[in-house]
């Protein structure tokens, strides 16, 4: 019985690994960390990222804001859109069987924090979204790398 658990989860483990996406230099990320206000007084600043949670690391997940792309999140990644203020955005991600939405409300010259999150499915993980503070964003962010923009699996 011992022999038979130790080689499924022996077996398992060979299909196990960490996604990776391409992310800019060093020098563009320390740049996006220091949360400065959009460069136009009229738009607002999304911050979506994913951390560097175990749960879902193999999987990588498309994000979308109004419809489009903004990139394919691995853990341990982050995105910087900047948007229209004054008005309602969608931000999404690809799940197991439909995109999920995340509508966000949003005010010019302001940041907002929005955090990807893996959560088991029936067959392979799938990915939500929640809007977080920007003390909780920031400080995740601290350790994340800046994805590069403009590739998605669909």
């Amino acid at each position: 019985m011992f022999k038979r658990i130790f080689s499924i989860t022996a077996l398992s483990a060979c299909f196990v690994g960490c996604a990776t996406v391409p992310t800019e230099p060093v020098q563009v990320t320390d740049a996006m960390k220091e949360f400065k206000t959009p460069s136009s007084t009229d738009n607002a600043g999304l911050y979506i990222y994913r951390t560097a949670s175990l749960l879902g690391a193999a999987l990588k997940k498309d994000i979308w804001v109004d419809d489009k792309c903004v990139g394919e999140t691995a853990r341990g990644t982050f995105f910087y859109e900047e948007v229209s203020g004054g008005m309602e955005h969608k931000v999404s991600t690809e799940s197991e069987f439909s995109p999920n939405d995340l509508i966000v409300e949003t005010q010019a010259g302001k940041n907002y924090f929005i955090k990807q999150y893996i959560k088991p499915g029936l067959f392979v993980g799938g990915a939500g979204l929640k809007l977080v503070t920007e003390e909780e964003g920031k400080r995740d962010i601290s350790d994340l790398k800046l994805g590069v923009k403009g590739s998605c699996s669909k």
